[in-house]
């Protein structure tokens, strides 16, 4: 089985997005000293709608001068060892801003699906240019920001016409049908990849778009529970690398979260990272070729660091890039 091993490298989307060495610089560096040990290569989705902010702001502002050259660094340097540097879009950088001390992050329009069609033509052609200034002409895949990749014909011209062809944003039975943050997956392929054309959740033998699924996995109530004691009372090694503040999740969601079973990606995050083995058992039961993994440097602490070198020492031989 293929193993893709990945990562969404950003800030947070909260009334907090956290400092730039707090949330992606030093546990992104972390992330590295694993890979380096191991000898494997991360696939690392970046936000770059916030490198395009930073570039603007920062000659007005010498902190951010600080951390847009801290960023372009850092991802120059994960090219440079063979990690994959690929286009996650967070449009909402669009309407937001710097005020002089933090960053004001307004998601009023979440979605890429909340701009005109010109509008994200010219997002996903500026958002993947400001990575390929960096990397090169080496961008090829896509992952929508907070999953919201639906309807998927409103952007697939925009995406052809970029290049992208490949997208990794679908975690099997995922459903959030809130306004702002709308993405319903539950009639997705039960396959590791496929081909598509118009909608990821109908394989198209010939179709220009492959899938490559987030990995999923179903999740008892009681794992919430744990989850939620150890966020609150457990030792230190729990506690994330990250210092700002999420989005978080509706009321209903965590209700449902707690009370009923869920579907949830398999990621290596905090306390879900205890998950990884029993996910990739799953896909391999199933004889699955592919399986991705999900995570955020800014959700990493000493546990899911621990989990993951775990995962990583016994199933290093799969490890690949797309």
């Amino acid at each position: 089985m293929e193993i893709f091993i990945t990562f969404d490298y950003e800030l947070f989307f909260g009334q907090n997005s956290g400092s730039v060495q707090n949330s992606i610089i030093k546990p992104t560096q972390k992330l590295l000293e694993i890979a380096n040990r191991y000898k494997v290569k991360f696939i690392f989705f970046v936000d770059s709608g916030y490198i395009l902010k930073l570039k603007e702001y920062k000659e007005s502002y010498k902190e951010l001068q600080k951390d847009y050259i801290s960023i372009i660094n850092q991802i120059k340097l994960l090219d440079v060892l063979g990690h994959s540097i690929q286009l996650h879009i967070h449009p909402h950088w669009e309407d937001s801003y710097y005020d002089g001390k933090k960053w004001v992050i307004n998601t009023t329009r979440y979605r890429l699906h909340d701009f005109n069609e010109k509008d994200i033509d010219n997002i996903v052609f500026r958002y993947k240019k400001a990575l390929t200034d960096i990397v090169g002409d080496k961008v090829f895949a896509f992952r929508a920001g907070g999953w919201s990749i639906q309807p998927f014909s409103k952007i697939k011209d925009a995406l052809k016409k970029n290049n992208i062809w490949l997208d990794s944003t679908l975690f099997y039975g995922g459903k959030n049908i809130s306004s702002t943050h709308y993405f319903d997956f539950t009639d997705a392929p039960k396959k590791s990849s496929w081909n598509f054309e118009n909608t990821p959740l109908k394989e198209v033998e010939d179709g220009y778009f492959t899938e490559i699924p987030i990995g999923s996995i179903k999740v008892n109530p009681l794992f919430y529970w744990k989850f939620a004691f150890t966020k609150k009372f457990a030792s230190k090694k729990f506690k994330i690398y990250g210092d700002g503040s999420p989005i978080g999740a509706s009321k209903k969601d965590i209700l449902k979260m707690l009370f009923f079973p869920t579907y949830s990606p398999i990621s290596a995050d905090g306390y879900k990272s205890s998950l990884l083995i029993k996910g990739y058992m799953t896909y391999f039961r199933k004889n699955s070729q592919k399986l991705v993994i999900i995570g955020h440097p800014k959700a990493q602490n000493d546990y899911s660091l621990e989990k993951l070198e775990e995962f990583i020492k016994i199933y290093k031989k799969e490890i690949t890039l797309f």
